[in-house]
């Protein structure tokens, strides 16, 4: 493989150097554990509350409302049980359809897990992957415990109105929760004016290490601990830290502030003019998500009539990394929950594809990227039962060897 052009940043994101270079003393000289008495380990606790100020920064709330763990998914799952055990009496959850496997396999499986029978309502997305907010509105009753809608998808980059959804739950002194893990850093959040009680995201969404989250819980809203051990994290998260992650992911919180306004509107011009430009030279290709309302380096596309593994291990041959969905279920043959939620016909969502893009990407990788997928979909199609069949009915030939 000559090079590697990586627009596959939803799945995953490169650590920035600077990130790295922030990290490094703490795998080697400044070993100490910040739980530690002592000064040599005193120094490495400062720099936790250093790292979680500039985390807060980021998301316009206080410090002390920061959860560290493990990752988003363990940041999902606390935030959902601990409403759920806050509020005994009560087993409704409003979610989406188009939620990541993160919250739509827990609130899926609650019962088991809780000993308790749960109804759920799963709010539909229209064509363009929006809510409705009459409908949200009134899906909510006396016995709902908690709402938990992602701040923007994963797959389609569509954002939704959280600030909005927050304050109707509010209202009704529902708790809400939402997995801002594809929205921090790429998008302005205020936690400050936007009610919601806890939020989560993930470092490595954002140029920090892999196996580092953080849980936002408003000051004030009832815990129940999802790890018990320790003292840690103000005993709302036991085990001893994992500091050099932590520094790592407070230093790419503070890049993300520095280049939000790169990310929306170099990397949104990048991710524009792949999409106009794949659109335009590719028939039968459409794109998933609304126009506007999606994050800015986001581009769901869907190429009729092939499959979207076959696309990636042809774009893999020129170096191209993107994805066929969200990476936690793209090894499944069935198309995408999300695409499927939003309609998008069978022909389409098999061949759906999910490129995204960071600051590190350039104008020069997506020309190469669009000089190379137009014939990769073009030689595929020309395989594809599917495809042979679709034009024989247009142009009453047994073969046809056009791509038009």
């Amino acid at each position: 493989m000559s090079r590697v052009v990586y627009m596959d940043n939803n799945a995953t994101t490169r650590v920035a150097p600077e990130v790295l270079e922030e990290m490094l003393p703490y795998f080697s000289d400044l070993y100490g554990n910040p739980s530690s008495m002592h000064s040599f380990g005193g120094q490495v606790g400062a720099k936790i509350n250093q790292a979680r100020e500039k985390i807060a920064a980021l998301l316009g709330a206080r410090p002390e409302e920061l959860i560290f763990t493990s990752c988003g998914t363990e940041s999902d799952s606390t935030a959902i049980l601990s409403a759920l055990q806050s509020l005994p009496g009560k087993h409704h959850i409003v979610t989406t359809r188009v939620e990541h496997p993160a919250v739509k396999n827990l609130v899926e499986n609650l019962d088991g897990l809780t000993g308790h029978k749960h109804r759920l309502t799963k709010l539909p997305v229209d064509r363009d992957g929006t809510l409705d907010l009459k409908q949200y509105e009134e899906s909510l009753t006396d016995e709902t415990a908690i709402v938990s809608v992602m701040w923007a998808n994963n797959e389609t980059g569509v954002v939704f109105p959280i600030a909005e959804m927050a304050a109707i739950a509010k209202s009704r002194g529902i708790f809400f929760h939402t997995d801002a893990v594809q929205a921090v850093g790429k998008v302005p959040i205020d936690l400050a004016s936007v009610p919601v009680d806890f939020l989560s995201l993930s470092g490595h969404k954002l140029h920090a290490p892999k196996g580092i989250g953080v849980l936002y819980a408003r000051k004030g809203t009832p815990f129940v601990p999802f790890m018990v051990g320790g003292h840690q994290e103000r005993g709302r998260r036991g085990g001893t830290e994992n500091v050099a992650s932590i520094i790592g992911l407070g230093k790419a919180c503070e890049l993300a502030a520095a280049k939000m306004e790169e990310e929306n509107s170099r990397v949104r011009a990048l991710r524009d003019k792949l999409e106009k430009d794949l659109l335009a030279q590719v028939p039968h290709s459409m794109r998933n998500g609304h126009e506007t309302q999606r994050l800015p380096n986001t581009a769901s596309i869907s190429f009729e009539f092939v499959e979207g593994e076959s696309i990636l291990l042809h774009l893999d041959r020129y170096g191209i990394c993107a994805s066929s969905g969200s990476a936690c279920t793209s090894g499944s043959l069935e198309p995408s929950h999300v695409l499927r939620a939003m309609g998008v016909p069978f022909t389409a969502a098999h061949g759906s594809i999910r490129f995204s893009l960071s600051i590190y990407n350039t104008e020069e990788e997506v020309d190469y990227v669009v000089s190379k997928v137009p014939q990769i979909i073009a030689d595929l199609r020309e395989m594809s039962p599917f495809w042979q069949s679709e034009h024989r009915g247009r142009t009453g030939q047994s073969q046809c060897k056009c791509v038009c």
